[in-house]
């Protein structure tokens, strides 16, 4: 797979009102986000990479460790709290959406972050996502997805493809899964995007996009489980992926495969898109992603192309970027809003008590 820079739009728009370091403090590391605790994963877990890129990436935010805060919920992944020196809670299962709405609408001036997993997000979690995602809360949410229960030892998960054979599904699965990008599109998430543990750099990319908006963020990212769930992505994490990644990037034609030689076009009967070889439909045919675009129909139809869980296309990169009102910052302006009523009221009163026609006399 080809990284390639994303959107990013200013100066980190979606954490404009976090305190930053001091001018005269010295440059942050990667170590000074690494926490004293022994980091617990199996070995060859996904997690480890994910962990790498966000410590050595968290320092380039220029943000105080004090005003930064990640939430998990249960699983795996939700280990994550532990294994940075900033504030956090490893909370309960599919709650960390709703305990990071709490913090986010009382306190602007932190960064706040959700750690989930395809099971603790999708499943008992799955309401408060789609909630998070369409009031448009400023927080980041992580969704990794291995696409089993890795931490309760291997039972299938709401990723998983149909017939998968686990311990809770000794003869296959006849569950439809879910498609985490189409879901949060769904929900009318503001920012939604996929990436891969295994990619470093567009890895860190996504999180610098996803830190840099405003709203709530969504990044799905593909991670392997060696133990319960090796290979799940061995189709976009092999040697050979140029038929199997579909790189998406703001403003240029959608085209992948060897030379690139494949791209995506509008598919006029279905009404979504298709893939089609350039050299038939010729390049002027060919889709040019737009992140922007308020309307998400068509990275809705982007994401279709991963179908009911298996992997043999996968687009990587930002779906949707747009701007839209968030729900902390309008909670915020609501209670300013009544604060000065009351004061008005109040004030009110006293003048109406001192200019009124009833008089006192004290003797």
């Amino acid at each position: 797979m080809t990284s390639t820079d994303l959107p990013f739009p200013g100066l980190h728009s979606g954490i404009e009102r976090v305190p930053r370091l001091a001018e005269d403090q010295p440059a942050q590391t990667g170590k000074d986000f690494t926490s004293d605790q022994e980091v617990r994963w199996c070995p060859g877990c996904g997690d480890y990479a994910v962990l790498k890129a966000v410590q050595s990436f968290l320092p380039d935010l220029g943000l105080r460790r004090e005003n930064i805060v990640f939430i998990s919920g249960i699983g795996c992944s939700s280990r994550f709290p532990y294994y940075l020196d900033t504030y956090g809670m490893h909370s309960i299962h599919g709650r960390a959406p709703a305990i990071a709405t709490g913090i986010a609408t009382a306190r602007e001036d932190l960064s706040v972050w959700v750690v989930t997993g395809d099971g603790d997000a999708l499943s008992i979690g799955g309401n408060h996502l789609i909630h998070a995602l369409r009031r448009n809360i400023n927080m980041t949410i992580l969704l990794f997805n291995n696409r089993i229960y890795g931490l309760t030892k291997g039972q299938y998960s709401p990723t998983s493809e149909p017939g998968k054979v686990t311990k809770s599904t000794p003869v296959g699965s006849i569950d439809h899964p879910f498609n985490p990008v189409s879901l949060a599109l769904g929900a009318e998430g503001s920012f939604v995007a996929r990436t891969i543990d295994s990619d470093r750099k567009h890895l860190t990319g996504v999180l610098s996009a996803a830190a840099a908006h405003r709203g709530t963020s969504f990044v799905e990212i593909y991670q392997n489980c060696p133990i319960f769930n090796d290979g799940a992505f061995d189709a976009v994490k092999g040697r050979d992926t140029e038929d199997a990644i579909i790189p998406l990037v703001h403003g240029e034609p959608i085209r992948f495969g060897k030379d690139g030689g494949k791209g995506l076009i509008r598919d006029a009967a279905g009404g979504g898109v298709k893939i089609a070889e350039v050299a038939e439909v010729g390049e002027e045919s060919l889709l040019v992603h737009d992140a922007y675009q308020p309307d998400p129909s068509t990275a809705f139809a982007i994401s279709r192309l991963t179908d009911a869980g298996h992997l043999h296309q996968a687009p990587i990169g930002i779906f949707r970027q747009v701007e839209r009102p968030t729900y902390d910052d309008q909670a915020r302006a609501q209670v300013t809003t009544a604060e000065a009523l009351v004061d008005q009221a109040r004030e009110a009163q006293l003048a109406s008590l001192i200019t009124g026609s009833d008089t006192w006399t004290v003797v």
